[in-house]
């Protein structure tokens, strides 16, 4: 994945060229050694995936954080010159950015090769949840589960999506953070079906 930050640098030079401007302030917005060393981690992170060290979700991550990085260069752009303080910010971010990766690259413990999301890979437990939030709508469609019981259903609900996200955080989820994740669904599908069950629709708030 190439980043957008050298398209935009060919933009903004293009930019200042047309319209004629100083060329002390292009000069200024001119950063060849922070755009290098981005597309050098863009690149070393699309190697790590090919060779299976990085994951796609942990490249997603170490992609955010890039264009968080761009942003923030764009940002300090924005009133015509990067400051040599803030260059240097820039610099270090991009300097943990790439350490992260390359400890990553020198894992050991590598996902297969051409199939990079089996380790994270959860449909199972998604069209579980996917399927209790649907009960959840259906009992307060038929009046069966009030509101404010669906909020606290679905509350469980983003808890346990945010567990799942915690597991997949690191390129794996185990067998035993996968028995917890249905386990904790389980849970919450009885109460969501025991709440089903009561017909408690007369006289209801």
């Amino acid at each position: 994945m190439k980043s957008k930050l050298l398209t935009a640098s060919l933009l903004a030079s293009a930019l200042f060229a047309g319209l004629g401007m100083a060329p002390a302030m292009a000069q200024g917005n001119y950063t060849p050694g922070i755009d290098q060393s981005q597309q050098a981690i863009g690149a070393r992170i699309q190697q790590g995936m090919a060779s299976g060290h990085i994951t796609p979700s942990e490249a997603q991550a170490l992609y955010q954080r890039d264009r968080e990085i761009e942003a923030r260069e764009m940002h300090f752009k924005a009133n015509g010159s990067a400051n040599p303080q803030e260059r240097q910010q820039l610099r270090a971010d991009l300097g943990a950015l790439s350490a992260d990766v390359e400890r990553m690259m020198a894992n050991r413990d590598m996902v297969r090769p051409g199939y990079p999301d089996q380790a994270v890979a959860t449909p199972g437990i998604d069209q579980r949840a996917q399927e209790i939030s649907q009960r959840i709508d259906e009992g307060v469609r038929s009046g069966r589960i009030t509101q404010r019981e669906a909020r606290r259903l679905h509350k469980r609900e983003r808890v346990i999506e945010r567990q799942e996200q915690a597991f997949k955080s690191d390129g794996v989820v185990t067998q035993q953070e996968r028995r917890q994740l249905r386990a904790e669904l389980s849970a919450l599908r009885d109460d969501v079906e025991r709440m089903m069950r009561n017909d408690r629709r007369n006289g209801r708030g």
